[in-house]
């Protein structure tokens, strides 16, 4: 029960400020598409898709080597890895900024090589505080990561709304200040959703200076041999990882058929879909914030809390509360959709929502399942099983992206997630045995699924939304009450079977 408690109290800290952070930032959903059209956003669709497998390569695994090898000697293994990460970053930066209008020009955005450079900038402030703030986590300093995180997205927030709700209209209906007017450039358009990203993460450094005044330039090349053996894998696996994510946004404007949906080019079902897969954040979320808390207890220190039965309890738990995110937000689409998707052409694509998150439910579930090979020093494990499940992934969409559209794309992640979540257990069965209790967690999705269901058959009955979608979702909550929770002097406590 303690184990639970002192979880559940730091990723609810970490949720606050990733919920937080993530519904202000969601706004940016609907900032980009009032001031955007779906071709206009493909851009940024496409380049975020790269910059997401970019950051991988910028840390190349070193934060879980941190929190694997930290407890040995903190200060020096933070002084090692930081070190060697910000080399590492320098030396990429200048690569792109050398070659970023080719670049651009091969992606098929000829002119727009400063969009580039503003991105490796990013991806440099990325992985150098990247570091500091796993020493954060690490040191339990939950309020400082959380003020850093929260600040930077307000920052990036109020630079979009500066950019794209009050200069774009000034200059376009000429309006307000003249030299406000003109402080907006057209030919930069939706580029200025990278400029503001620059800029709020720039200010991450203000945050973390200390983290940065106590550090000494150190290099081992001993321990880094170590260190790469450890994280190398890890880094592939997670590029593996982010693949799998992300090459459905790559593939589906390659392999779309013209005229698929009517009215409608590649580049519109692009924007389509990569604006509906943002309201899988909410699945996100909950995966985040947990993984904050996580890593560090279950990796960083050797304790009889972080025992096989109490990770096989929190991942009880972490099901439990994914499928009511899931069940929730499947069965509020109805409002969802117009609260954040403000152009209706977006609804079109609402159909993938349920599906996406009940993938990253799954994602999730590996993830937690994930720390038996990183315990056990065999991170190979995890790059074989990312690696199989991208191979999934790929086959999915190539084969039926031509035949179903987006919703292959949804599908093939799905069944490459289950797959991963699967071949994980066997092999955390084999070399590092938890008691996961599977059976329960098999009858609370099936009854999502028959939740979901029967919420799209009653929503054609002359019954209000609000009922019809949410009915399946009030008897979920009310089994799992009955499930999990015993009473006990007149009070409901956790049965913890």
């Amino acid at each position: 029960m303690s184990i639970l408690k002192k979880l559940a109290g730091e990723t609810l800290s970490y949720g606050f400020s990733t919920i937080l952070g993530r519904s202000l930032n969601f706004l940016l959903v609907f900032i980009h598409t009032s001031a955007f059209l779906p071709a206009e956003l493909g851009v940024n669709v496409k380049l975020y898709g790269y910059v997401a497998i970019a950051n991988i390569i910028y840390t190349y695994g070193m934060e879980t080597a941190f929190f694997r090898y930290a407890k040995e000697a903190p200060e020096r293994y933070y002084n090692i890895i930081l070190t060697a990460i910000i080399l590492t970053s320098g030396l990429l930066t200048v690569g792109l900024f050398v070659f970023a209008d080719p670049l651009m020009a091969t992606l098929g955005y000829e002119g727009k090589g400063q969009f580039m450079r503003w991105l490796a900038l990013i991806l440099a402030i990325d992985a150098v505080t990247a570091i500091p703030f796993a020493r954060l986590r690490l040191e339990r300093k939950i309020q400082l990561f959380v003020k850093a995180k929260i600040v930077s997205i307000l920052i990036n927030v109020g630079l979009n709304l500066f950019f794209l709700a009050l200069l774009k209209p000034m200059h376009e209906e000429h309006w307000g200040p003249e030299f406000l007017q003109n402080l907006y450039f057209p030919s930069i358009g939706a580029g200025y959703i990278f400029l503001a990203n620059l800029l709020a993460n720039a200010s991450l450094f203000y945050w973390l200076r200390s983290s940065f005044a106590d550090f000494k330039w150190t290099f081992d090349g001993a321990e880094m041999k170590k260190l790469w053996v450890y994280s190398y894998p890890i880094m592939f696996m997670s590029l593996a990882a982010m693949f799998n994510l992300m090459f459905d946004r790559l593939l589906l404007e390659e392999f779309l058929p013209a005229g698929f949906y009517a009215d409608r080019t590649s580049e519109d079902a692009l924007g389509i879909y990569g604006n509906c897969y943002k309201l899988s954040v909410f699945m996100s979320l909950a995966i985040q914030a947990f993984k904050y808390a996580a890593e560090p207890f279950f990796l960083g220190s050797k304790s009889a809390g972080n025992s096989q039965a109490n990770l096989a309890l929190v991942s009880h738990w972490f099901v439990i509360v994914c499928l009511i995110l899931w069940v929730g937000v499947s069965s509020n689409l109805f409002w969802i959709q117009g609260l954040f998707l403000r152009q209706a052409i977006y609804w079109e694509g609402i159909a993938v929502v349920p599906v996406l998150l009940l993938a990253n439910l799954f994602l999730g579930v590996y993830y937690t399942q994930s720390v038996w090979f990183k315990k056990t020093n065999k991170t190979y494990m995890g790059t074989v099983i990312t690696v199989t499940g991208l191979a999934v992934t790929l086959i999915g969409n190539v084969l039926f992206i031509p035949v179903y559209g987006y919703m292959a794309c949804a599908y093939s992640f799905l069944t490459s997630a289950i797959v991963m979540t699967l071949l994980c257990y066997v092999g955390g069965q084999k070399y590092d045995p938890a008691p996961y209790r599977w059976m329960a967690a098999i009858v609370y999705i099936s009854l999502g699924v028959l939740s979901i269901a029967s919420g799209a058959l009653l929503a054609r009955l002359e019954i209000p939304m609000i009922i019809s979608q949410n009915i399946g979702f009030i008897c979920i909550l009310a089994y799992i009450f009955i499930q999990e929770f015993s009473w006990k002097n007149g009070k409901p406590s956790l049965a913890l079977k």
